[in-house]
């Protein structure tokens, strides 16, 4: 299955909403997907004051995933050729590869072997969906047409989330995402709280006031 949605935004009030959802579930393009293709299926949503996301189903394969790139943003042009519009891909890896993009719900691939958090929505896919989800929306919001804010070349930019690799709390270090806050019946380890109760695990962000990387806790 493939989801597309569009995230939309008001610059008068700096707003972030859900937009439109489009859900493929036959497959149209197959379950292994070129760059090319995720474009595409990202040219389906709306290209006006919004990004445009596609999610890939765990048993979907994409160029590049899982041996370089959890997921990505990038831009395209739009159907008038006159503007371009961003878009952002993050795939499941529960199947594929959990220990290089669902850390630190999953043990690494690499590095110290500590034992895995408790996902907060007991789903190690997709509670690591989000963590790569909310990384490339800082980095789409800050640098979504390749010329805005990130250090380093623009073939492979350090963007705001993408600068603090693998830190959610304070105290963080190679191995240890940092101190969390831990749920006190299921034992789940979060640094953020949703709608309906829910609970998640963010990325910490680069703040350059005082360049140093940002956690929510």
């Amino acid at each position: 299955m493939h989801m597309i949605f569009r995230v939309k935004w008001s610059s008068t009030v700096r707003d972030i909403s859900l937009g439109t959802q489009i859900i493929d579930e036959s497959y149209s393009l197959g379950k292994s997907l070129t760059n090319q293709q995720i474009v595409q299926f990202a040219s389906k949503g709306s290209e006006l004051n919004a990004i445009n996301v596609v999610l890939t189903a765990a048993d979907v394969a994409v160029e590049g995933f899982c041996s370089s790139r959890c997921g990505t943003h990038g831009s395209a042009m739009g159907s008038t050729k006159r503007s371009k519009f961003a878009y952002i891909w993050v795939g499941n890896s529960e199947t594929q590869c959990p220990g290089q993009c669902a850390w630190p719900f999953h043990q690494p691939i690499y590095g110290p072997q500590n034992p895995p958090l408790v996902a907060p929505n007991n789903d190690v896919g997709l509670d690591g969906v989000v963590i790569n989800l909310a990384g490339l929306l800082a980095g789409t919001a800050t640098n979504p047409f390749g010329n805005g804010f990130y250090q380093g070349p623009k073939e492979a930019p350090l963007e705001a989330a993408s600068a603090c690799p693998g830190i959610y709390g304070k105290g963080a270090y190679p191995g240890y995402a940092g101190d969390l806050l831990v749920d006190g019946t299921t034992g789940a380890s979060y640094n953020a709280n949703g709608v309906n109760g829910r609970k998640y695990l963010l990325p910490a962000l680069f703040d350059p006031t005082t360049s140093t990387c940002s956690p929510l806790v």
